[in-house]
C-alpha cells in the first residue's frame, strides 16, 4: 500500500512534467486531496509520503513560477502543503518555505498571505514552543499584508517565548513606532539575513534588501526625470536624453544588474528583473 501511494505521487509528477490527455481539460490534478484519507492509506509510512509530497510542492511552485504563462496559477500549492504537514506535522521546512511561497505577490506566488498565516498557525498548534512560527506570522503581516499593528502584536507574542532571542521585544517596539518605513523593513530583513539558519532564507532576505534598495533608486531616478522635465520643458524619450543633458553618467541598473525602464516620463523596474515585482507601500 505504501509503495502504491508513492507510485501515485510519482505518477502525478511524471504526468504533469510530460503532459497527458487530461492536461487540456484539467490543469491541476491531485489523486488524493484529503489529508485524513492519505493518513489512513499511508499506514506507517507517513514521513516517507510527506517527503514525496514536499518534493511535489517544490516542483509545482518552481515550475509555475518559471513558466511563461501570463496567468500563473498555483492551485495545488496549498493542498500539497496541507497533505505534507498533515502527514508530518513537525515538517518545519514545509511551514517556513510553504508560507513564503503562499504569501509571495503574483506572479511570484499566489498572493495568499491568509493561507500562509493559517499554515503557520497550524504549525504553532502542533509545536506551541516554536517562537519562530510566531515571529514568521509577524513577518507575513508586516511584509505582505502591511498590517503593522498585527505584526507588532505577533512579534510581542514571540518575545514571550522562554527561548526567544533577546532582540524580539525591541523588534515589536520598533514595528509599532516605525512600521512601514523602509528603514524598519531593512532592519527586519537584515536580522533574518544575519540570523537565519537556513541558506535559502538568508538568500531570500538579501533579495528583499535588494528590492528595498531598488525602491530607493527608483525614487532618486524619478526625481531626476522630474527635474529634467521642469528645466527642459519636455519629457525625456530615453536615457540618452538624460545623459546628454548631464543628469546621468551611464545606464542606470537595478541592484541585480537589470536596466531600469524609462517610459512616459516614469522610471520603473523591468519585468525581466529578478527583483520584480516590488512590494507595494501603504501610507500610515
Amino acid at each position: 500500500m505504501a509503495l502504491l501511494m508513492g507510485g501515485i505521487v510519482a505518477l502525478q509528477m511524471l504526468h504533469e512534467r510530460l503532459g497527458g490527455p487530461l492536461a487540456a481539460t484539467q490543469e491541476s490534478l491531485l489523486y488524493v486531496r484529503s489529508p485524513e484519507a492519505m493518513k489512513r492509506l499511508a499506514l506507517s509510512y507517513d514521513s516517507l509520503l510527506a517527503d514525496l509530497y514536499w518534493i511535489r510542492t517544490v516542483q509545482h511552485y518552481g515550475s509555475t513560477r518559471l513558466s511563461t504563462d501570463p496567468n500563473k496559477r498555483y492551485e495545488l500549492l496549498y493542498p500539497l502543503l496541507d497533505l505534507t504537514t498533515s502527514l508530518d506535522p513537525r515538517f518545519n521546512i514545509a511551514y517556513y518555505y510553504g508560507s513564503t511561497f503562499l504569501a509571495e505577490t503574483p506572479p511570484g506566488g499566489p498572493g495568499r498571505p491568509d493561507l500562509a498565516i493559517a499554515l503557520l498557525e497550524r504549525g504553532l498548534q502542533v509545536q506551541p514552543d516554536k517562537w519562530e512560527f510566531a515571529q514568521w506570522i509577524g513577518f507575513v503581516h508586516y511584509w505582505w499584508r502591511q498590517d503593522y499593528d498585527e505584526a507588532a502584536a505577533w512579534f510581542a507574542r514571540a518575545a514571550k517565548f522562554p527561548n526567544a532571542p533577546i532582540w524580539m521585544p525591541s523588534l515589536a517596539a520598533s514595528t509599532l513606532a516605525e512600521g512601514g518605513s523602509r528603514q524598519a523593513s531593512r532592519l527586519l530583513w537584515a536580522e533574518i539575513a544575519r540570523a537565519a539558519e537556513d541558506e535559502w532564507f538568508r538568500n531570500d532576505a538579501r533579495r528583499q534588501l535588494q528590492r528595498l534598495d531598488a525602491m530607493d533608486q527608483l525614487d532618486q531616478l524619478n526625481a531626476v526625470v522630474k527635474s529634467f522635465q521642469e528645466r527642459q520643458g519636455s519629457t525625456p524619450a530615453d536615457w540618452s536624453a538624460l545623459r546628454a543633458a548631464g543628469y546621468l553618467k551611464g545606464m542606470p541598473v537595478d541592484p541585480v544588474g537589470t536596466p531600469y525602464r524609462l517610459e512616459g516620463g516614469s522610471v520603473t523596474l523591468d519585468r525581466s528583473s529578478r527583483l520584480w515585482p516590488l512590494p507595494t507601500e501603504r501610507a500610515r
